[in-house]
């Protein structure tokens, strides 16, 4: 009975194999990237891509045991989950009052340690942000957030408190 059961899951599990998701990966440079219109030095793009491109742009890194099935399901809803909640290559399709939001939520989540998720850190250590690379981002996105604000009206941005 056990060595039924056994090979019953075996098969299972190879069977999985064969239904894979797509990869969240582009040939193209995305046109709507932040960096487009706001300036994002090489210090702050590679913090970004070590800690935030996998699961917030439209170019993940896969490591091998993505490959493996329910291990990618996994990880394809998490970049899922990830791009729905910001999306860099998309960011300049947002409209103006979604990207001051999505800035101010980049700082509060990178100050609170909420970002980059213990999920995603636990398997890549090198995503683990310094206090230095807390304040480059966070800083970063105060500093858009700030141009935004004499560019464009205050209130086209945020809401009025009442």
């Amino acid at each position: 009975m056990i060595k039924k059961i056994a090979l019953a899951l075996l098969l299972i599990f190879a069977i999985m194999q064969f239904f894979r998701p797509a990869k969240n990966t582009s040939a193209t440079v995305a046109v709507a990237n932040i960096a487009t219109k706001y300036n994002t030095p090489a210090n702050v793009q590679a913090v970004l891509k070590k800690a935030c491109n996998d699961c917030h742009s439209n170019n993940t890194f896969y490591p091998w045991y993505a490959e493996v099935q329910p291990v990618g399901w996994w990880l394809n809803h998490h970049v899922d989950e990830g791009k729905g909640e910001l999306n860099l290559d998309d960011f300049m399709n947002y409209n103006l009052r979604k990207q001051y939001h999505k800035l101010e939520e980049i700082t509060e989540q990178v100050k609170t340690g909420e970002m980059p998720l213990d999920s995603y850190t636990w398997t890549h250590k090198d995503a683990i942000l310094t206090i230095e690379e807390k304040a480059l981002l966070t800083s970063w996105s105060e500093s858009i957030r700030t141009q935004m604000q004499q560019q464009y009206p205050m209130d086209s941005l945020i809401r009025k408190k009442n």
